[in-house]
């Protein structure tokens, strides 16, 4: 037996963990959960805990429904909300067949199958979201939201229950083991920003699972409301996951180059042209709501044109500055993405996409020197720049004919999940909203 796991073994017995909580994710990010105790954790360790994969949306028909969930040792930890007798802890668990091989329809999988990928290339995928997120006086959806503040960027609300809420995450992240880099009140009302430190994507894709965990518990606890709801309101801005990314080869980060005049090496630049072409085929996967969209419009800082620009906030390929001596911190940050995806299939498709472009030796277009928003649609069509996906219907169209996405998420989950959302898009078309009755009933 690994020592990691005799480790996980040790400190349940010492800690006097009463439940171990086996966590996975289901096609659409949603986190599921199964108690087992003490005494079934080795079992589960070596043989994997069977269960029903029919009732997991996404994972099994009913005719092929037994599946294995296995811990992974390297995720143990405590949880922090219980205390005495109520001490538990968790471990992510990949999805396996009965013949051990790696079932299909787990989203931890293919994230894993993609980095195997640039593992044999000798790349190792590194990324560091910014989540964003709103707080509300409560989550019934039948009332209006109310935001708990009217602050704005980077103001001290002292006198508001929202600072001790981000005060109280912060504490519970980092005894999670999740190491935070920023956190801070965005632009709109109630809304809130914390940056996780950069580390192999893997790891902070379960990291973004449970930080929106969370998140959500902790707002529970004071009696109020998280969201990860990507356009919660009109007006203001919406909630991005703007991720920042890079390959290292070793301890060598592959996207610098100290002699290219935006530091950028061809591995980067390959990445970044990838990421361009092949946005429109992602987008349904890193912004998987009817309601990504509409955050993704004009004059909310949310990226709407493919374009990539150093200090462009308009731009959906981001080169932050370096700062001198940093070489290994250069990156790119995608901006489309929000914090209601499934981390696991948007950062497959993102290193897909980039991949693709280092490979195919894609040409990187000229950066976006001016503000895209301002250009008449005359103007961007003579720069060659095309519009991101204007609604799920249409990011699916794209979606449907990709061979890059089928590729990275394979077939069993690229056709679950176009059916679920083309199910989603019928459902909203058949909605009739206040929108449509504030401006028709008067005039018709």
């Amino acid at each position: 037996m690994g020592s990691q796991q005799d480790y996980v073994l040790r400190t349940v017995e010492e800690r006097g963990v009463r439940l171990i909580r086996l966590w996975f994710t289901d096609v659409l990010g949603q986190l599921k959960s199964v108690a087992i105790s003490p005494a079934e954790l080795e079992n589960a360790f070596e043989e994997g805990l069977h269960f029903d994969g029919s009732v997991i949306d996404g994972f099994s028909r009913v005719q092929e429904s037994d599946v294995l969930a296995k811990p992974d040792p390297n995720t143990f930890e405590i949880l922090p909300w219980g205390k005495g007798s109520e001490i538990s802890g968790r471990m992510f668990c990949d999805i396996l067949n009965h013949d051990d091989t790696p079932f299909e329809g787990d989203p931890r999988q293919v994230l894993k199958r993609n980095l195997d990928k640039a593992h044999d290339r000798g790349f190792s995928f590194m990324t560091a979201p910014e989540m964003e997120f709103f707080y509300f006086a409560e989550g019934d959806p039948s009332k209006p939201l109310v935001p708990l503040d009217s602050g704005s960027y980077f103001d001290l609300t002292t006198a508001d229950v929202a600072s001790d809420l981000r005060t109280r995450t912060l504490l519970v992240l980092e005894a999670m083991g999740i190491p935070v880099e920023y956190s801070f009140h965005e632009d709109a009302p109630s809304q809130h920003e914390i940056d996780l430190r950069y580390t192999d994507a893997l790891t902070m894709a379960d990291n973004i699972m449970t930080f929106r965990l969370i998140v959500k518990e902790i707002a529970m606890e004071q009696g109020v409301f998280a969201s990860f709801m990507p356009k919660p309101l009109a007006g203001v801005q919406g909630s991005g996951m703007h991720t920042h990314m890079s390959l290292f080869e070793g301890d060598e980060n592959a996207f610098h180059e100290p002699g290219d005049p935006v530091g950028l090496s061809k591995v980067a630049r390959g990445f970044i042209a990838g990421l361009l072409h092949h946005a429109p085929e992602i987008t349904a996967v890193t912004n998987q709501l009817v309601n990504s969209y509409k955050r993704l419009v004009s004059g909310y800082e949310a990226p709407v044109y493919i374009t990539w620009a150093r200090n462009n906030q308009s731009a959906l390929v981001r080169v932050p500055v370096t700062k001198r001596g940093k070489q290994s911190s250069t990156r790119i940050e995608y901006r489309a993405p929000d914090p209601a995806c499934n981390p696991y299939l948007a950062y497959s498709v993102m290193l897909a996409a980039g991949l693709k472009g280092i490979e195919g030796g894609y040409e990187l277009p000229p950066e976006a020197a001016a503000n895209v928003f301002e250009f008449t649609p005359e103007q961007r069509a003579a720069e060659g720049i095309r519009p991101l996906p204007q609604s799920l219907s249409e990011s699916l169209d794209v979606m449907e004919n990709s061979e890059l996405v089928a590729e990275a998420l394979g077939e069993h989950i690229f056709e679950w999940f176009l059916r679920n959302k083309r199910a989603e898009w019928t459902d909203y078309k058949a909605q009739v909203t206040q929108f449509e009755l504030d401006r028709y009933l008067p005039a018709w």
